[in-house]
């Protein structure tokens, strides 16, 4: 569920509807698509197939979000009371029932007319459960009227709107019937294994298709056939016996080991990781992004499949800070964790996304408690609620009216950053009847330090200041800094048109990060066509594909006889792609 201000950010060129036919059996794979009718090629074979081999795991899963994330509408998995209850929000009124066994909803329709639609779709299970309207032309819509699944001791088991202050009529694209709210555009990709939009812009309509309705194994480490057939060779022997490749479309490796070396108060990584494979998979759906293929995952650049927001103002605070509902994953390529090497399943056991450990005990996995769980760390009462390493470093937003979510940046709390470039910050998030400045002053009396940080160059540059190219050029050449912080300055540079700019961009278009790169392409829009053209026409053959793609649209109003035949050429494939 997105919001008025940032729904525009979701939405593709193209125009949007219909839903899936969907298989009521979870596991079944699809007919072979286009794509799976070469032999050779990867098919999808289903979780039950794994779990054949994979008990442990496959026990684990079970029951998780992941497993849960969308199921047929049934009494065992609709939470919400369908017993006749009435729900009324704003002048718009629902009537929640059960007919004939079967889950219905009497509310106003596309036109505003009343009626019946019948529930499909159980849609999550905590701490709210949307549920999915099917329509006869295809599209399944989530309904805006959700159910809290919290107990009633925590103020949950009740209907709730999820657009509390606003009354949002037939019509308009935040309606339960509107564009933002359609789950094959909006959800479908991330709620479902091997999944095909199948959009048919002939009819309008989605011919949607999965391997199964919900997050299952392959939807993180691919299509299985070719791995099964390993692991039965294994069995039975045969050509493949012998083979120690387990022939795995996403191969994550052994998990990492962690250990203090030398009495160190923070544990370091045992080796280095062979890849960015786990935390670029995650990343699919835990990021705020538009899709570029509907590819099967491979463990490759995320910027290969989706393009990822920026630290874009609405959606991030000055200093990297969640703002909008943005997910986890560019909050976490802002942390120390990530340059460290640690990966989401070091933190989160990928398979039930249980936490490792509970509370301070779970940072102290790598972070001795002996230095970091205690008062002249934390300054506060052990036990209490300002003693638990998340409520300084993690500080949680809520979304959803009732969803509360973690910002996964793990940063220190700078009170005095907040009150200069309109930031929250943690100190003052608990203590909410004191003001920043009481907040940094307490904390340079611990003689807490105040290094110099992104958010003032990314403040000045959002707020158009003349001299704030410097800092922005500093910050986008400084290889400390995160590449995506890096990428956001390159992005604000192209308000400051100069020669220096265009040095900037020549540089950021060689950049070892992806992101970079991508920014350079973007920001390469302030320059006149030949300039343009000279400084992204490289980035027209990137190795991956959100660069190739930017840097096509980019060059795509440059007029042609300013290329040679060679970069007309790229520029035509990169177009074509």
């Amino acid at each position: 569920m997105i919001g008025r201000r940032t729904a525009a950010r979701f939405l593709a060129a193209a125009a949007l509807a219909c839903a899936p036919d969907v298989d009521e059996t979870a596991d079944a794979p699809a007919a072979a698509s286009g794509a799976e009718a070469a032999e050779s090629a990867p098919r999808y074979v289903g979780s039950k197939a794994c779990g054949a081999c994979h008990s442990l795991v496959s026990r684990q899963w079970k029951g998780s979000h992941h497993q849960l994330a969308m199921q047929t509408a049934t009494p065992e998995t609709v939470q919400g009371d369908f017993a006749d209850a009435a729900f009324t929000h704003l002048g718009a009124s629902a009537r929640f029932f059960r007919r004939d066994g079967r889950f219905f909803v009497h509310t106003e329709g596309p036109a505003g007319t009343p009626g019946d639609f019948e529930i499909a779709y159980a849609f999550g299970v905590d701490p709210l459960q949307q549920y999915l309207v099917r329509f006869p032309d295809g599209r399944l819509q989530a309904l805006t009227i959700a159910w809290d699944t919290r107990s009633a001791a925590e103020g949950g088991q009740r209907w709730f709107s999820l657009y509390p202050d606003e009354a949002i009529p037939p019509g308009d694209r935040l309606h339960w019937t509107g564009i933002d709210q359609n789950w094959n555009h909006q959800c479908g990709e991330c709620h479902a294994t091997g999944y095909e939009k199948g959009y048919d812009d002939d009819d309008d309509r989605f011919e949607t298709r999965a391997s199964a309705w919900n997050v299952g194994c392959e939807a993180c480490h691919g299509p299985g056939s070719a791995h099964v057939a390993w692991a039965r060779a294994q069995h039975e022997g045969g050509p493949e016996a012998d083979d120690p490749d387990p022939r795995l479309a996403v191969d994550f490796g052994a998990r990492a080991t962690w250990r203090f070396e030398d009495g160190a108060a923070i544990a370091v990584r045992g080796e280095p990781s062979p890849s960015r494979a786990e935390v670029e998979t995650c990343g699919r759906c835990h990021a705020r992004r538009s899709t570029l293929s509907e590819e099967a995952p491979d463990g490759g650049p995320l910027l290969d499949t989706h393009r990822v927001a920026l630290l874009d103002e609405g959606l991030y605070h000055a200093d990297g800070q969640i703002q909008g509902e943005v997910y986890v994953y560019a909050s976490f390529l802002q942390s120390r964790m990530a340059r460290a090497g640690v990966t989401c399943s070091d933190c989160h056991e990928p398979h039930s996304l249980a936490l490792r450990a509970e509370g301070n005990a779970l940072c102290g996995l790598c972070h001795a408690a002996s230095r970091y769980d205690s008062v002249e760390h934390h300054h506060h009462e052990l036990g209490s609620e300002g003693a638990q390493c998340v409520s300084c470093h993690m500080p949680a937003r809520t979304f959803m009216v009732l969803d509360a979510r973690r910002d996964h940046g793990f940063r220190v709390p700078r009170p005095d950053l907040g009150a200069a470039v309109g930031a929250p910050d943690a100190c003052t998030g608990c203590h909410a009847e004191r003001s920043q400045q009481w907040a940094a002053d307490a904390i340079a009396g611990w003689g807490g330090a105040r290094p110099e940080h992104f958010a003032t160059a990314i403040h000045a540059g959002r707020r158009g200041l003349e001299s704030a190219d410097s800092g922005l050029l500093a910050l986008l050449d400084d290889p400390e800094q995160p590449g995506i912080v890096r990428a956001t300055a390159m992005r604000l540079l192209a308000h400051y048109p100069s020669p220096r700019m265009r040095g900037a961009i020549e540089r950021a278009a060689r950049d070892e990060d992806p992101l970079v790169r991508m920014a350079a392409s973007a920001s390469a829009e302030a320059l006149d066509p030949v300039t343009r053209l000279r400084a992204v026409e490289p980035l027209l053959s990137d190795p991956v594909r959100a660069v190739r793609l930017e840097a096509a649209a980019q060059l795509a109003g440059v007029p042609a006889r300013y290329f040679a035949p060679a970069e007309r050429r790229a520029h035509a494939r990169a177009v074509a792609e």
